[in-house]
């Protein structure tokens, strides 16, 4: 990875992680599934969709590169089912689309004390690091993800009756994997972040407040769950945490601008860089990155995962300019703003659109920064 001058990004054109899975690795998941295909073929279809979303990601001309999470069904869902002590139910909250549309969808619910009993992801990691040159990066749902979905009623209320005492053991479970991703020799981690960016939502607050929480203080609870987390992870390690409103299909959380919560979460999270939403007006303007200190990156998700409509280049060469007014212009890089799919059914664009707006954000990125 190269070495990071005061802020910067570790590459001008990355992406989030998650990218569209074919068709032969769709069908093998339903497969799996319904116990028509075993593990061991289930892994090498996975396999082989990996080594071709690999050369995907080169041929764009990438230097960072993912396995896609094509072992995830969600992107969560290999840690829930990895960590001892979790299990699914229904969230509180349900996506939205601009029709007005809602969607429900299934989240985190500790109904044991929680543990790691083998690696979450390190797997991942060894596998596409011995299949390329180019820089792997390990996404992990961030600590917040295993607690908001559900809000007060996360854990089993007789093992964990507040929030401080299971965060503390999931604090203990993303420190084990950090260490062990390191030792593997992974140097970048990147942490998806949902619940702080839907507590910029005023509509998103008042749900939270109706069943008695207070989001201020979960702001804060999930910082601290952040911090914790990554408290130690060995300085070559960069963290991103890459902030979102949602993305199932296309669809979405929750709207709003970063300035609620800016001040508080940029100069107390303590990552090396931010991978921010910033495709739609949805998102606000580009006003709270003044609040990123010195010394933090920003990655600028400027081009939209969420439809195939190819982005202008020269409107993102000028985005990237209005956001230089409030930081500097060599903290910055630019991505896609979310992944290509979150959950295994993507979102509705085809992989030619994926590959071109990952190639635009290439070519953008070397335009500006020669």
């Amino acid at each position: 990875m190269p070495a990071l001058a005061s802020g910067k990004p570790p590459f001008r054109a990355d992406h989030v992680g998650s990218l569209l899975r074919p068709a032969a690795l769709l069908q093998a998941f339903k497969q799996h599934q319904n116990g028509s295909i075993g593990d061991d073929a289930f892994r090498e279809i996975q396999d082989r969709s990996i080594l071709d979303v690999l050369k995907l990601q080169e041929s764009a001309g990438l230097e960072v590169v993912t396995d896609g999470e094509f072992r995830r069904h969600y992107f969560w869902s290999r840690f829930v089912e990895r960590v001892e002590g979790f299990e699914t139910r229904n969230a509180v909250y349900k996506f939205s689309d601009d029709a007005g549309h809602e969607y429900e969808f299934t989240a985190p619910y500790a109904k044991g004390r929680i543990s790691r009993a083998r690696p979450l992801a390190v797997d991942e990691f060894e596998f596409v690091r011995a299949r390329t040159r180019k820089t792997p990066k390990i996404t992990l749902p961030a600590p917040s993800i295993m607690h908001f979905y559900r809000c007060s009623d996360f854990a089993d209320a007789n093992i964990y009756p507040d929030a401080k005492s299971f965060f503390r053991d999931l604090g203990r479970i993303y420190q084990e994997e950090i260490a062990d991703l390191a030792s593997a020799g992974c140097e970048y981690v990147q942490l998806d972040e949902v619940a702080i960016a839907l507590l910029c939502d005023p509509a998103m607050r008042e749900k939270v407040m109706s069943v008695g929480q207070n989001p201020d203080e979960m702001v804060d609870l999930y910082i601290d769950a952040i911090n914790d987390a990554v408290s130690k992870a060995p300085p070559n390690v960069r963290i991103g945490v890459h902030m979102c409103r949602g993305n199932l299909k296309g669809h979405y959380l929750a709207a709003g601008s970063y300035e609620r919560i800016a001040e508080r979460f940029f100069s107390c999270a303590k990552v090396n860089h931010f991978l921010l939403e910033f495709d739609t007006a949805r998102a606000g303007d580009f006003s709270p990155l003044r609040f990123v200190p010195k010394g933090v990156g920003v990655v600028l998700g400027l081009v939209t995962s969420k439809s195939p409509q190819l982005e202008n280049p020269d409107d993102l060469m000028r985005r990237v300019g209005e956001a230089a007014k409030y930081i500097d212009f060599d903290r910055l890089a630019i991505s896609p703003q979310c992944g290509f799919a979150s959950t295994a059914a993507g979102n509705p664009l085809a992989e030619s659109d994926e590959l071109a707006k990952l190639k635009l954000c290439v070519d953008v990125a070397k335009a500006i920064w020669r």
